[in-house]
């Protein structure tokens, strides 16, 4: 992965001539990640393309969360019009690979995000954090016929089949526009890092926040919790869940763990869609190895009452040997 044209100006400018740079894993986006180090100092620099991505929420969302007491990179140095920014680096503890050696670290580490959702839950959401509303979420279902349901061989085209689709959802997502707090929405292990050198909440590194939104309390700690990367037990899950109810003060636990199905199954149809849309699309066929894991999250969903109307759907238009069977 090479810089692109123009990092060399912008490293140099920020004070960071010469120094030597290595790419980072990146993410699904157009975004890229590479290390910048210089006799000594470590920092990050994000390469995002302004043809497709726009920095700006990222550096006030971060803002937002470092004011708040939270571990997010500060900024260095950044250039708008090139969409170049310079943040902290805080190292390569990745918690889904850290976990997936260090086991015994797991319950103490969602813990521990755990309570970053339920002290971020009662603060007030910046003015200017636009709404996860059901206009929001109800496009987003609609990546599941647009891409799955197509690749799958599945009929999409008819009116019937996606005004029952709508409808369905319709549904079932009126109840998680109450109370928004601020969402970060991509919240889960492969976007939090071990910061050891700091405490309580500040002992996890947050990344990837530049599409927060202000939406329902659940819908991060499903991202948490129904990784479509690895695998969180149910035993874990449940523990957890009553973790942040207790934290949270969550009035009323049914009506939560409601919200949280849904939204879980809201984000899960909508991930299985993304992932054979970077197959097809974007030819970045690795995604799809999750899909059988992101059934899985989707099939627990699906069990719950709240959900028995888009259950109903998918037992009618969707046949067991579409959902996971398909994607081995």
């Amino acid at each position: 992965m090479i810089p692109r044209t123009g990092t060399t100006d912008f490293l140099a400018a920020s004070g960071w001539a010469g120094a030597e740079v290595s790419p980072l894993a990146g993410d699904a986006s157009f975004r890229r990640y590479f290390r910048v180090t210089d006799r000594g100092r470590r920092a990050v620099l994000m390469d995002a393309p302004p043809e497709h991505e726009d920095v700006r929420p990222f550096i006030s969302v971060a803002d937002f969360l470092v004011s708040s007491g939270f571990s997010a990179p500060r900024l260095l140095a950044s250039d708008l019009a090139q969409g170049f920014l310079l943040i902290e680096d805080f190292g390569d503890r990745l918690v889904g690979p850290v976990l997936s050696v260090e086991q015994h670290l797991e319950e103490e580490t969602y813990a521990t995000a755990v309570d970053i959702l339920a002290h971020l839950q009662r603060l007030v959401p910046p003015d200017d954090l636009p709404p996860y509303d059901r206009t929001v979420l109800a496009r987003e279902v609609m990546l599941f016929p647009d891409w799955y349901a197509k690749a799958a061989g599945i009929q999409v085209d008819a009116d019937a089949y996606l005004a029952a689709w709508d409808h369905v959802w319709a549904g079932v997502l009126e109840e998680t526009e109450r109370n928004p707090v601020v969402t970060l929405r991509d919240y889960h292990a492969e976007n939090l890092l071990l910061l050891p050198d700091r405490s309580g909440v500040q002992t996890l590194g947050l990344l990837d926040f530049q599409d927060a939104l202000a939406g329902h309390a659940a819908y991060d700690l499903v991202s948490l919790l129904q990784d479509a990367r690895r695998d969180v037990s149910p035993k874990l899950e449940r523990e957890m869940l009553s973790r942040f109810a207790k934290a949270a003060q969550i009035a009323d636990p049914v009506a939560f763990r409601a919200s949280y199905e849904v939204l879980g199954a809201q984000r899960n149809v909508k991930i299985l869609g993304i992932f054979v849309r970077l197959r097809d699309r974007d030819g970045r066929a690795g995604y799809v190895e999750r899909l059988p894991r992101v059934w899985g999250y989707t099939e627990r969903n699906l069990a719950h009452p709240a959900l028995a109307p888009v259950r109903d759907w998918f037992d009618a238009n969707v046949p067991s040997s579409l959902r996971a069977e398909w994607c081995k």
